[in-house]
């Protein structure tokens, strides 16, 4: 079967892409060189060289090798997205994938890269959302997402980071103003250059409830329609559990869960505080708790009248604005959960006795106690969980954190008000502590002052919520 002919090529400059990838490559030269001591024999194996790098040094070739795999991830897009084209129905059998074996694009990629299939199919996706059009006319247009398109050439965002922004926008962008998504990408991609994926992640979740919120409630009717609980016993007699769970049918569960697993790494944790030994030591994973707090709540149920100890303060909190919740217009958010809700489900789970709504921009409880009391209040903590959203410092979810005081209670005298106050993971609040880092908060937002000896300018780091939550998107 003949094949489609392709005009020759014609003799031109060498392009871009593989010019930044020559470049990339000296820089990491460079730094691998940079990295090792002047002492040492010549032609060990990369391992050799790799245990005899400086500290820095070792550092400055973990950057240089990712600033090269953006390059390289960015160049394969391309190709990608080009394989794909030549392979695509109109082409019939004498496509590219067919006419060299494969079924699909898809499946030429994956064999040649050695991946799975899904990241194959996210390098085509990548590449031609940000790929330049032609007109009918025969002109070139820019890509449908000309700032993705310019992070991924400039190696500042990854391929992952990428993909998560053009779905999002790809499927919101059918309802929104375009201005509106142009306003959103370029918030996006400044976000993906400073945070990791799963920070963006979360901040690209945000941005779609605020970008199409009238498409919240018919993503939460497919998830919902789309939930199950699957049970089987294997030869072992495992029995294997699995079970997807919408946001609102998730978070009841999800915090009774943590609830008892915080309870059992409380206790445990104690000990080193010269707390009475247990006569067993708890050696449990922290799957294996969770695994024995799902028994523990299945058999309360089946036979038990009183509430389990760790549950009776244990609450499921949504926060919504005061707005929303009387016109019904609008998002909410669940505790816990990175999935924005509609304004109909946090309505509906606020009539729940069981769960709190916590309604912001109405009257509130006093949330500042000075020096009356020293531990923060429940509605204390729930607000500071509305400003941190977890661990301010590293986003925890925030069944793991603790209300921590900024200016110590016995050392410095510090109150027990919301300016004092914030939210930490165990690990945060001790590194936070040991290295000498400052902390600023104020009621939206909570900052980190570096200590010199880790950034010598002390330029402030922005934590707590505000970390993922895009703000150019209010402004739009």
């Amino acid at each position: 079967m003949e094949q489609p002919s392709h005009p020759a090529p014609t003799a031109r400059p060498v392009s871009h892409a593989p010019a930044s990838l020559e470049r990339e490559m000296h820089a990491l030269g460079e730094a691998w060189t940079s990295a090792m001591p002047a002492w040492g024999a010549s032609g060990e194996t990369v391992q050799a060289e790799v245990e005899r790098m400086s500290d820095a040094g070792l550092v400055r070739v973990t950057d240089a090798l990712a600033k090269l795999r953006r390059d390289v991830d960015a160049v394969f897009a391309r190709v990608a997205a080009e394989v794909a084209r030549r392979s695509g129905p109109e082409f019939g059998e004498v496509g590219l994938a067919k006419a060299h074996g494969f079924h699909n694009p898809t499946r030429l990629i994956a064999a040649a890269t050695g991946a799975s299939r899904a990241e194959a199919q996210r390098l085509i996706a990548v590449g031609t959302a940000t790929a330049g059009r032609q007109t009918f006319s025969g002109e070139r247009a820019p890509s449908r997402h000309p700032q993705v398109a310019a992070a991924l050439e400039a190696a500042t965002i990854s391929i992952e980071a990428a993909s998560a922004i053009t779905t999002m926008l790809d499927r919101a962008s059918a309802s929104a103003e375009v201005s509106r998504v142009e306003i959103v990408e370029a918030a996006l991609v400044d976000l993906a250059g400073r945070v990791p994926l799963e920070t963006l992640t979360r901040g690209v979740r945000e941005a779609e409830a605020r970008l199409d919120p009238d498409g919240v409630e018919p993503r939460e009717d497919e998830l919902r329609s789309d939930r199950a609980v699957t049970m089987r016993e294997d030869g072992r007699g495992m029995v294997h559990l699995h079970a997807r769970l919408d946001p609102e049918s998730a978070a009841p569960v999800k915090a009774a869960i943590e609830a008892l697993v915080s309870d059992a790494v409380r206790r445990r944790s104690s000990v080193g505080d010269g707390a009475r030994m247990p006569a067993v030591e708890d050696r449990r994973s922290i799957p294996q708790i969770q695994a024995d707090a799902l028994a523990a709540l299945a058999r309360h149920t089946l036979g038990c009248a009183q509430t389990l100890a760790p549950l009776a303060k244990t609450t499921v909190v949504i926060r919504v604005d005061l707005d929303t919740l009387v016109s019904g217009l609008g998002r909410a958010r669940i505790d816990g959960l990175d999935q924005p809700v509609s304004a109909g489900t946090a309505r509906r789970m606020a009539a729940d006795a069981e769960l709190i709504p916590a309604v912001l921009g109405g009257e509130s409880l006093p949330l500042d106690l000075g020096r009356a009391a020293r531990l923060f209040t429940r509605v204390q903590r729930l607000a500071l969980g509305e400003r941190d959203g977890g661990c301010a410092s590293c986003g925890q979810n925030i069944g793991y954190v603790e209300a921590h005081h900024i200016r110590w209670w016995e050392r410095d005298a510090g109150p027990t008000d919301l300016s004092n106050g914030v939210l930490l993971c165990s690990f945060c609040h001790h590194m936070i502590h040991r290295d000498g880092w400052r902390i600023h908060a104020s009621p939206n937002d909570v900052w980190f002052i570096p200590p010199p000896h880790i950034d010598p300018e002390q330029v402030p780091r922005l934590g707590g919520r505000a970390r993922f939550e895009v703000r150019e998107i209010r402004a739009a």
